[in-house]
Formats: C-alpha cells, structure tokens, sequence
C-alpha cells in the first residue's frame, strides 16, 4: 500500500515537474513576443466564445417552448457576435483582456496568498506566498497604466506569471518526492 502511494506521487510530481518546466518555456516565449503573445490570447479567447456561442445556438433547438428558443438563439448569436468582433478588432481586444487580466492577476494573488497561510507550516509555501505578492504587483502595474499598457503588457505579464507558476509548481513538487521518498523510507525501516 506504501509502496503504491509513493509511485503515485512520484507520477504526479513528474507531470507536475514536466507542466513547471512547459510553463516556464512558454512564459519565457510570451515574454519575448509581448505583442504577438497578447493577439494569440485574445485569438483564443475570441474562437472559445465563438465555439461557446455556436453551442448555446445548438442547444437552442433543443429547448422547449418558443420563448426558450429565442432567448438561447439571441444569447448564442451574441457569443458568436462578441467572439467574432475580437477577432475582427484583435487591438481593441487586447485593451479589453488587459483590464480583465489585471482584474484575474489582482484575485489570483489575494487568493494565493490566503493559501500561504494555509500552507504555512509545509516546506515550499514561501514561494505560493512570493508568487501571490508578485502577481499581486503585476495586477497593480497593469491597472495603474491602462490603457497605455495594453500594446505590450500582456505577454510580459502572462509570462511572468506563467514562469511563476512553473518554478512554484517544480518546487512543490521536488517537496512532494522528497515527503514521498521519507515517508518511503521511514515505512520500511
């Protein structure tokens, strides 16, 4: 039984490990392509509404009655409208998604730093606390410049904060083997 939870832990801290390391290229990439990265964020966002507003007009047709109809058809045609304006005007999404990443920056390291002082007494929380402080920062940089910003601040920030999340997910994860590797240890002893 021992033995099965730590190869379990071993599996998961090395898919931990090999998403840290991807996390950490991709925001490195992000990074040195400011403006490039903040067209294909707002790209994806714009096709995942696209694609969000192509199944509420599917499910559409499957609703009961006409009212029901409609209002499912006028919520996915919007979708399909709004997706399909960020794609047609990528500068003026990427204003938008800069004032809304400043808005998850802000929530994400509030929420990380509630989880430091759960975490507190484990090996590695400094870092969900150093990386909550950061994204934290990150957050107040962006609002404060907007709009301004927008033309270069997303790739920057959507890397730092992916490299951030790399190195603090490698880093749980080395505190995860070793926990894994101890417990291992002292069972067999």
């Amino acid at each position: 039984m021992v033995a099965q939870r730590t190869a379990l832990f071993r599996q998961a801290s090395g898919w931990s490990s090999v998403s840290g390391i991807l996390l950490i290229a991709f925001g490195i990439v992000a990074i040195g392509s400011p403006l490039l990265a903040a067209v294909a964020v707002n790209a994806l966002i714009a096709w995942l509404i696209i694609f969000a507003g192509a199944v509420h007009v599917a499910m559409a047709f499957h609703a009961h009655g006409a009212g029901s109809l409609i209002w499912k058809l006028l919520v996915g045609l919007a979708y399909v409208f709004i997706g399909g304006y960020l794609l047609w005007h990528p500068l003026l999404g990427v204003a938008s998604l800069t004032l809304l990443l400043a808005s998850l920056f802000f929530i994400e390291g509030v929420l990380d730093v509630v989880l430091y002082f759960k975490l507190r007494p484990g090996r590695g929380a400094g870092w969900v606390l150093f990386a909550g402080l950061v994204t934290l920062l990150l957050a107040l940089f962006i609002g404060f410049h907007w709009p301004s910003s927008s033309a270069w601040a997303i790739g920057p920030l959507v890397g730092v904060r992916m490299i951030m999340s790399g190195v603090t997910r490698l880093v749980m994860s080395v505190a995860v083997r070793r926990l894994s590797e101890t417990t291992r240890l002292s069972k067999a002893a």
